[in-house]
């Protein structure tokens, strides 16, 4: 500032003295004459001008030359100058060239080259938060991983480049199949920008196959938040993880707890299956069995479900197939139509020993949508009708190699599972089980695989008679089996009736 302030002054007074010395030759029309000790010189009105202009060169040489060794001093001892500034400016276009040929060969997938354009800008620019992120993708795409960590390692001195350095260190662990780690990092990243979409996403994912089911809440509220979720799907999700607490709570031996939180996920999701026999369940063993068997119902209409069958039929274990048949018609007159309904009535009639209303209520299902259980069922029907033999191993011989029916199928991966659970234990996709008929053909069906699934009397069916037309009665996976004694002695039951 004050050697600008000088170079001012000297120009204004340069140019006063050019005009003073200009009106003094114009006002004496004569030379100048300058004394010396001992010497006199007279320079006449073209010499004189031509004397100024050397003097002023020469003065301006000599400032220019004296600013130079200013500007020279002022650099070594580390001050800002014209000379440092070019070059700071030529080693900063230097470095931010080798920056854009690095971008360019990592883009082309040359990560040497990258490398080599990564070091050079990190000589040049000294912007770490710049050269890093480039030389840690470069040692990606070369997998050097100890490269790459290290220079992570480095982001997460500076604040603002620590969440790429965290981010990077989270994509590292999760390729090496450290999960426990990943999480604690994801964790890290989700504490400092919990509105980073891909963040929320990696943490939810580990949460949820790590069995935290309270933090996957937390992230997917965020995700809400944050809008990265609509209403609907978050309604649903969070009932599924509200569910997952409910049997975390029940396997720790707090029913109420457990109770509470079954209740919670099915008011947010009232179709989800698992979530309202839970529900009912708790329920019931609360003694408020009326509101169990609403809940049952509501979710019965949404979508006719065995499990809620079997739920429905568990809340008065001791009625006879006659009370039982009668205490379901509330829930038979619900979607009449739907081929679950038409089972489960064929089921409770067969139970009952009321086979023409089984066929009747069965309709033509087992030629329209010829399931393994549907035709198990003809099956039942035809055996206790009296029919031959022939006619009851035709109908299991085609249920060997009939479709399933509708089973917990992974959208994902369409693989089938055979409970439902919040995630895929194939692929570990959240929220991609439901309730259809797997894709491609049926695997062959075993003999304890034929007996339907039926809500079924109290009392346990007695053993079995050896019979090769009739395969023995399966293990229940949900509630009772109805009597399977018509398997065995169907013919022998209607000669004695």
């Amino acid at each position: 500032m004050i050697w600008s302030f000088l170079k001012i002054a000297a120009f204004i007074a340069l140019v006063a003295g050019a005009a003073l010395l200009a009106n003094y030759l114009g006002a004496s029309g004569g030379g100048i004459r300058i004394e010396l000790p001992g010497t006199e010189f007279f320079l006449g009105p073209v010499q004189a001008v031509i004397g100024l202009i050397l003097a002023l060169a020469g003065l301006w040489l000599i400032l220019r030359l004296l600013g130079l060794a200013l500007a020279i001093l002022r650099f070594i001892n580390g001050d800002e100058t014209a000379l440092s500034r070019y070059f700071d400016r030529n080693r900063e276009r230097k470095g931010y060239q080798a920056l854009t040929d690095g971008l360019m060969a990592l883009a082309s997938g040359d990560g040497a080259q990258a490398m080599t354009h990564a070091a050079r800008a990190e000589r040049f620019l000294r912007q770490p938060q710049l050269t890093n992120l480039l030389s840690a993708q470069a040692a990606e795409m070369t997998g050097d991983a100890r490269k790459a960590g290290e220079v992570y390692r480095r982001l997460l001195a500076d604040e603002r480049t620590r969440f790429v350095g965290v981010r990077g260190l989270l994509r590292q662990k999760l390729a090496e199949g450290d999960r426990e780690t990943a999480l604690r990092l994801a964790e890290k990243a989700f504490q400092m920008r919990p509105s980073n979409r891909d963040i929320q996403d990696t943490l939810f994912d580990l949460q949820t196959g790590s069995g935290d089911w309270g933090g996957a809440r937390k992230v997917l509220g965020a995700g809400l938040k944050h809008g990265h979720l609509p209403r609907d799907v978050h309604r649903r999700r969070d009932a599924l993880l509200a569910l997952q607490e409910a049997r975390a709570v029940l396997s720790d031996d707090l029913p109420i707890e457990a109770r509470e939180a079954a209740i919670a996920a099915n008011k947010l999701s009232p179709d989800l299956v698992p979530a309202a026999v839970m529900a009912a369940h708790g329920l019931q063993a609360a003694g408020k069995g009326k509101q169990a068997a609403r809940i049952l119902t509501k979710a019965w209409e949404a979508a006719p479900h065995p499990d809620l069958a079997a739920a429905f039929a568990a809340l008065a274990p001791e009625e006879t197939p006659a009370e039982r048949l009668k205490r379901f018609g509330a829930l038979l007159k619900l979607r009449p139509e739907e081929d679950e309904t038409r089972m489960l009535a064929a089921e409770l009639n067969i139970a009952a020993e009321d086979f023409p209303a089984a066929r009747r209520a069965l309709g033509d299902l087992a030629e329209r949508h010829p399931t393994m259980r549907a035709l198990t069922l003809m099956a039942a029907i035809e055996r206790g009708e009296g029919s031959d033999d022939m006619v009851v191993r035709g109908w299991l011989t085609r249920a060997l190699s009939a479709s399933r029916g509708p089973q917990w199928v992974c959208d994902k991966c369409q693989h089938v599972n055979a409970v439902w659970a919040p995630v895929c234990d194939h692929c570990g996709g959240f929220d991609t089980l439901s309730w259809r008929e797997a894709p491609g053909p049926a695997p062959a069906a075993s003999p304890t695989d034929l007996l339907p699934l039926v809500v079924g009397r109290p009392a346990p069916p007695p053993d079995p008679v050896p019979e090769p037309a009739a395969p023995p009665a399966p293990e229940p996976d949900r509630g009772a089996v109805y009597d399977a004694e018509f398997f065995d002695a169907g013919t022998d039951r209607k000669s004695a009736k």
